[in-house]
């Protein structure tokens, strides 16, 4: 598998949104990617009721078995009421035009055309919308055990280097050193 890349900047992520948009379904996978930093099989297996009426989402983390539970945040609150709309609290909240609960493959395809059709240049798949939620978390309150402790990760370099903050680093001290 193909190591991707979070969403650096903000401008990009809105031209993903807007390119999503065209289907709510993807606009919501996406945005519930980005806004709560979880792993594609977690927000596959979210159904109707994990989010209606809901303030907070509480999960079993299908690769770590671990509990989660973390606040629904107001850009999602209204999305999810509007998406859940006369839907049955046992139904897959992502599902195909067949009635399937979306799968893997079809919401990483779905990821990488609209940031292909967005002119991003780096690799992209669903673990972007991960990265992408540590990345933002990260620049805007630097506290890299905080976002060690979300994601369980077993130290803060690893988190450093899973968000892509290292190789940044890297990047700007060599632009900025000139002899």
């Amino acid at each position: 598998m193909n190591k991707v890349e979070p969403i650096r900047n903000k401008n990009d992520l809105r031209k993903v949104e807007e390119i999503l948009a065209k289907n709510p379904r993807d606009l919501l996978m996406f945005t519930v990617g980005t806004n709560c930093g979880l792993r594609i099989s977690d927000i596959l297996a979210l159904n109707v009721g994990d989010v209606r009426g809901k303030n907070y989402i509480q999960i079993i983390e299908k690769k770590t078995g671990k509990f989660k539970k973390f606040p629904i945040n107001a850009k999602l609150k209204p999305m999810f009421e509007e998406f859940t709309k006369n839907k049955p609290a046992d139904e897959p909240l992502f599902m195909t035009k067949f009635k399937n609960r979306l799968g893997r493959v079809t919401a990483y395809y779905t990821i990488r055309e609209a940031c292909t059709k967005a002119h991003l240049e780096e690799s992209f798949g669903t673990h972007t919308m991960r990265k992408t939620f540590g990345y933002h978390h990260y620049k805007k309150y630097k506290d890299i055990a905080m976002l060690q402790k979300i994601f369980n990760h077993s130290s803060p370099l690893v988190t450093l280097r899973y968000i892509g903050i290292e190789q940044d680093q890297i990047d700007e001290s060599y632009v900025n050193f000139i002899l």
